[in-house]
């Protein structure tokens, strides 16, 4: 199967907008309330956040003692210091200190941006952000607890949390360019496994801290889901790496499709994955630092089944919300198979073992998840009562979970890093 390339969408290709249609486009969009556009308020600008469901993005926590073991040199032989202090040594350069400027484009940009798609693009800036933040909540986390065990260590996943704050700030600043922004700092007081935001020290990335959680308001706090060290480790570098291929394929299209760059967001693509890419290869020598999550049979299904994981979930969330992707020229199905395919090759010079996406099977039985979910998503704004929704589900979801488990059970890909090869076997590999 070739690798399919994110193409554009013919009918999604905005048209050139006389002076006279911005005056208007302004108008309609300083007319167009959050509550108008199905959002509910805090207060005044301030965004109440989406509801959790399994595809959207979470806040984690998870066994810090046993992460302290994972990085401490006395316990795990392992660890390759030279590598990390490497690393310490490229973070600290810190190549994007400069790059999120914003410039007077941004807000003149989204007043042009009208109707459904304003939603649209609000929907994808509030998902963006949450899923940054949290990334700098863990990562912050893990910085404040490993400092004493393994400095080095500690002082990457602080820099690492600096980049996830700037982005997370950088896409808040964007939804204000729409009238909303997120508290973030509410968002966080139902933090579990770690201190909340006022010990951790965070940015004021929102422009509103805490004060509204103080008063118990309950307006969607987000949960904190605990995952075990390893499922961390795999899931984040997972998520980087995609991160990476998203930002990068959405950048390439826009250069290619000028017409179709109705929001200079996507312009900092370029270097935004860079971080994003640095991320990855930061948590591939953490993979390696602990064999057994590289090594033998057990390895190898973790390693398809996070995979599969992040590549279902990309999946689903995307297609249903293909008219994002429309809005700036791109062929959804395309594109998302471009970045799970681009993913898959990368994480195959590492994992053990990857699901064979390039398998004409693959992405059939993707579809039919797709076409699966867009039922329980009609079936969740339907008026049946809720105890008939309930059981219209049930057939549904045991036909998505079969059908993950087709995928699950295809001949995977046996592939893995050299670096994880007996030292003689490492000298006959030829490049």
């Amino acid at each position: 199967m070739q690798t399919a390339r994110p193409v554009a969408a013919k009918a999604a290709r905005p048209t050139v907008i006389s002076r006279g249609r911005v005056v208007r486009a302004r108008a309609a969009a300083a007319a167009e309330s959050p509550e108008d556009m199905g959002f509910k308020t805090m207060r005044d600008g301030v965004k109440v956040a989406a509801d959790e469901t399994l595809l959207t993005p979470r806040f984690y926590t998870t066994d810090f003692d046993e992460m302290e073991q994972i990085f401490s040199q006395q316990i795990n032989p392992n660890l390759n210091m030279a590598e990390l202090d490497a690393m310490l040594a490229e973070f600290r350069n810190d190549y994007n200190q400069r790059h999120f400027v914003r410039n007077e484009t941004f807000k003149a940009a989204a007043e042009n941006i009208t109707g459904p798609t304003r939603k649209i693009f609000i929907e994808f800036l509030e998902r963006s952000c949450t899923a940054e933040f949290s990334g700098f909540l863990l990562y912050k986390e893990l910085g404040r607890r490993l400092k004493d065990c393994n400095p080095c260590v500690a002082e990457i996943f602080m820099l690492l949390s600096r980049d996830e704050a700037r982005h997370a700030g950088f896409l808040n600043k964007a939804l204000s360019d729409f009238n909303l922004a997120l508290d973030l700092g509410f968002l966080t007081k139902n933090r579990r496994g770690g201190s909340d935001s006022s010990s951790g020290g965070w940015p004021r990335l929102a422009g509103v801290h805490g004060s509204w959680a103080a008063r118990g308001l309950g307006l969607c706090r987000r949960k904190y889901t605990f995952f075990k060290p390893k499922f961390i480790i795999y899931a984040t570098y997972l998520s980087e790496k995609i991160g990476y291929w998203r930002y990068i394929c959405i950048y390439r299209h826009l250069q290619r499709n000028p017409d179709s760059q109705i929001y200079p967001l996507f312009e900092y693509f370029e270097n935004w994955c860079q971080d994003e890419n640095r991320h990855g290869d930061f948590l591939a020598a953490v993979l390696k630092a602990k064999p057994d999550l590289l090594e033998g049979t057990v390895a190898k299904l973790w390693s398809r089944f996070f995979c599969l994981s992040v590549y279902i979930t990309m999946y689903l969330n995307d297609n249903q919300r293909s008219a994002f992707y429309e809005s700036i020229g791109m062929n959804t199905k395309l594109f998302n198979q471009h970045v799970i395919i681009e993913t898959n090759k990368s994480t195959e010079r590492l994992f053990p073992a990857v699901p064979d996406v390039e398998s004409p099977e693959f992405f059939m039985r993707m579809d039919r998840l797709v076409e699966y979910n867009s039922k329980l998503v009609a079936l969740g704004k339907s008026d049946l009562p809720a105890p008939l929704q309930s059981l219209a589900r049930l057939p549904i979801i045991e036909r998505m979970v079969a059908e993950i488990f087709q995928i699950f059970i295809m001949k995977p890909k046996d592939c893995g890093s050299v670096d994880m090869l007996p030292a003689a076997e490492q000298a006959q590999v030829m490049y």
